[in-house]
């Protein structure tokens, strides 16, 4: 994990908005040595501790920490990856196994691997844990999951990575949306769209391609100002659209790619995974596209004001916010 958001409080960023305090702090902490923010995590570690919860037929198990990786500050342009282990000792039940994980500190992933495994075993179980929520297991039942489940699971994750957390993809779509309410040219859009991010998820998924978070994401909040001002000021698609929507597909596949590499792939269901996951991604834009028909396009795609009424002010507005995410994510608002 990264250990300077969580000691920051910028774990929970992507759902309240991070504070100018937050962000000076964060930078402060990745500044340091390892030795520093080893000495910063350990003034702060009990206070994690009290986040995690792990029980075994609703009785609480005390978790030992036992290892603390912090390499080196090396590159700050990337985030610094750390790893806190802990070790528990389970009773004799074989009951149900709960796991809570604060939402303050955002997802989890929760694997379990059989002790009976090869050295470099692929876990029996893996759940993502989306923030706040808890997982249960019931130790008796627990089997490897086949290839129908973990491609269900990867669906789910895609999915919800547009919605509900996705919103500057749910912009980007609403974009395309607006200015294309037939279908024919919204489905080329979409198609354009969507073979760009699948290229770059690929690539980025396979280790080809690795961009810091920080140059990629303030240019995919440039891309949606870039689609709501086009909007502004044409009504009709221009001819360089859908090259302009591919090249902004594949800065969007990249941050699919960041999203998935945090979710982890399992080694030997790679390719299932990384298809189910794109699947869920879709499906996602789809049923934005499909609320934007029944909500505005059914019932004002063909009116004279349509143009005026709807594709400007909507526009306007996400222009605004997405001008405000390029500002925050280069930092030139703190």
């Amino acid at each position: 994990m990264n250990v300077e958001s969580l000691i920051s409080g910028l774990a929970d960023e992507a759902f309240s908005g991070e504070t100018e305090e937050e962000a000076k702090e964060y930078l402060r902490l990745r500044n340091l040595s390892d030795t520093g923010l080893e000495a910063a995590y350990a003034a702060y570690a009990a206070i994690y501790r009290s986040g995690i919860s792990l029980t075994v037929d609703g009785a609480a198990i005390t978790l030992k920490a036992n290892t603390t990786e912090i390499p080196d500050k090396g590159d700050l342009t990337k985030a610094r990856i750390s790893t806190l282990g802990f070790t528990a000792k389970l009773p004799n039940a074989t009951g149900e196994l709960t796991w809570i994980y604060s939402a303050e500190y955002g997802d989890s992933v929760l694997r379990l691997f059989q002790s009976n495994s090869d050295e470099f075993p692929e876990p029996t179980l893996a759940n993502f844990v989306a923030r706040g929520e808890a997982v249960t297991v019931d130790l008796l039942k627990i089997q490897p999951q086949s290839l129908g489940q973990i491609f269900m699971h990867y669906i789910v994750a895609g999915f919800d990575h547009i919605i509900p957390k996705g919103l500057d993809h749910i912009l980007f779509v609403i974009g395309l949306f607006l200015l294309t309410t037939q279908l024919r040219p919204l489905v080329t859009q979409v198609t354009m769209f969507t073979l760009a991010h699948t290229i770059t998820l690929v690539m980025g998924a396979l280790g080809y391609i690795n961009l810091p978070g920080n140059f990629v994401e303030p240019l995919i909040a440039a891309s949606i100002v870039f689609i709501a001002v086009e909007n502004i000021f044409t009504n009709k698609l221009t001819p360089w659209r859908p090259f302009v929507i591919f090249a902004f597909g594949l800065l969007h596949g990249l941050g699919f790619a960041s999203v998935l590499g945090d979710f982890g792939l399992p080694s030997g269901q790679f390719i299932p995974a990384l298809v189910a996951f794109n699947i869920g991604v879709e499906i996602g834009q789809m049923v934005v596209i499909i609320l934007c028909f029944f909500i505005l396009g059914f019932w004002f795609r063909n009116h004279y004001l349509y143009h005026k009424i709807i594709v400007i002010p909507a526009s306007l507005a996400i222009a605004i916010i997405a001008f405000y995410w390029v500002l925050d994510r280069t930092g030139l608002l703190t």
